[in-house]
């Protein structure tokens, strides 16, 4: 990682899809943004979509970060970016999603292209690395932009 971005003092709400038990990830997360300034709220894995809604109602966070490492985050995803956008709360609600999306190695990056064409802001496949995501957190200040970042995936 070449630079690292300092997130602006916000708040994170972190989770796992419904699917995915892992935890390691979502400490990872909510200690990177604590040391960049953030106030996070780490809701743990298998977490239901609508205890994610209603959190992140309840919450109000800058940003939603979905982690995933079993292998389903794109269908897990996909189902819960719907569910987000449709929500007139949430719909404008910034969301990523990142780690392991698929179970096919180096062709899960064609996973970030759907679940942003869904209406996540931004999706980052486990072999990208941190770089972008930290590059994405010191955009927040920034307009809303959605954009891609996964591995193999930049212009």
């Amino acid at each position: 990682m070449n630079e690292i971005y300092p997130a602006p003092a916000g708040r994170f709400v972190v989770t796992s899809v419904s699917s995915d038990a892992h935890m390691w990830n979502l400490v990872f997360l909510q200690l990177l943004l604590e040391e960049r300034g953030g106030d996070v709220v780490n809701l743990g894995a298998c977490v239901p979509d609508e205890v994610i809604l209603a959190e992140c109602r309840r919450n109000r966070p800058d940003a939603l970060v979905v982690s995933t490492v079993n292998g389903h985050g794109h269908l897990d995803g996909l189902r819960l970016i719907e569910k987000i956008r449709a929500d007139p709360e949430l719909s404008g609600l910034r969301v990523v999603i990142g780690g392991k999306l698929g179970i096919r190695g180096s062709e899960n990056a064609r996973f970030g292209t759907e679940l942003v064409a869904a209406g996540f802001d931004a999706a980052f496949e486990s072999e990208a690395g941190l770089a972008e995501f930290d590059a994405f957190l010191g955009s927040l200040g920034a307009g809303s932009v959605r954009e891609l970042a996964t591995a193999g995936e930049r212009a």
